[in-house]
């Protein structure tokens, strides 16, 4: 039975994840499963062009930012629909290795409800159409990380 109410949550903020405050606002009584992403800040990168990074500086433009998680997890209860909450949050800042930068949980009934699907959806979109930019800092100088994605009209 789907629940009549979804909370969803979605913010940017400079302020550490808490993870535990988060499932719990996103958690309802008939929750079994939670998938969960969060991305981190790698100190070394191994693969295409291997590198040291000191830390990331993370931009966003947060009015429309907030808007495209809003539009993410909207397309994640339209195709989920057994999804009981989501939460999206989006670090911005000066962020250093080891550190959480993005988190995407889903929450369901049952495991085996699309709730890992859910999750890696919303991670996929998010790095899609949200508009948060990141500068990698390295100790041979500064690079601004563009993605490959150019959105489609209405998008």
């Amino acid at each position: 039975m789907q629940p009549s109410y979804v909370p969803t949550i979605f913010f940017i903020t400079e302020s550490e994840i808490d993870l535990n405050d988060l499932l719990g606002q996103i958690t309802q009584t008939s929750t079994g499963a939670a998938a969960i992403f969060t991305g981190m800040v790698r100190g070394v990168t191994s693969r295409d062009n291997p590198h040291e990074t000191e830390y990331l500086e993370y931009e966003a433009y947060i009015p429309m930012a907030e808007e495209k998680m809003k539009q993410v997890a909207d397309e994640i209860h339209e195709r989920w629909p057994v999804i009981e909450g989501i939460a999206i949050v989006q670090r911005i800042g000066r962020l250093y290795p080891k550190t959480p930068t993005v988190l995407i949980a889903c929450t369901a009934a049952h495991r085996d409800t699309g709730v890992f699907d859910a999750a890696r959806y919303g991670i996929d979109r998010l790095k899609e159409i949200v508009p948060v930019w990141k500068k990698e800092i390295s100790p041979t100088g500064e690079l601004w990380i563009e993605g490959d994605y150019i959105p489609k009209p209405g998008e």
